[in-house]
């Protein structure tokens, strides 16, 4: 999982533990969701002082396969790279792994589309996100 250039660090909280006593499934997708968002902004698609509504992705589908668990106190952060960029989706690849050996968790995959909340309807990826994330990525 060398291949990723960004890494969000991620506290795994006592609150997301199941009664197992591991992170809980739902959890992923919260860690994935909030290191999508420090990525966008990293790359200047939007600021912390942007609404969520300005945003303009929703999610269209996502897949989570669990190497291992994860438990509390583990030092952990989320990989993201977008790997395909479309006419109205991408596709971002995201993994979950142990920040100190590099263990891989957790990964997924998961189809954003481009969206107006005004006018709810899909709409093309900007022209200047497509930009930035090529030349991040090096796509």
């Amino acid at each position: 999982m060398t291949d990723y250039k960004f890494f969000h660090p991620t506290e795994v909280r006592y609150g997301d533990l199941d009664p197992q006593g591991h992170v809980n499934n739902a959890k992923y997708l919260t860690y994935f969701e909030q290191a999508r968002v420090y990525y966008f902004m990293q790359l200047g698609l939007f600021s912390k002082d942007q609404s969520f509504m300005e945003i303009g992705v929703i999610i269209a589908d996502i897949h989570v396969t669990y190497h291992a668990p994860t438990h509390y106190g583990d030092s952990i952060k989320v990989g993201v790279k977008t790997t395909r960029i479309g006419s109205k989706s991408m596709t971002v690849e995201q993994c979950v792994m142990d920040a100190e050996t590099g263990k891989v968790m957790a990964s997924g995959t998961v189809i954003l589309v481009t969206f107006d909340y005004e006018g709810l309807k899909t709409i093309s990826v900007p022209e200047d996100w497509k930009k930035k994330i090529s030349e991040f990525e090096g796509l």
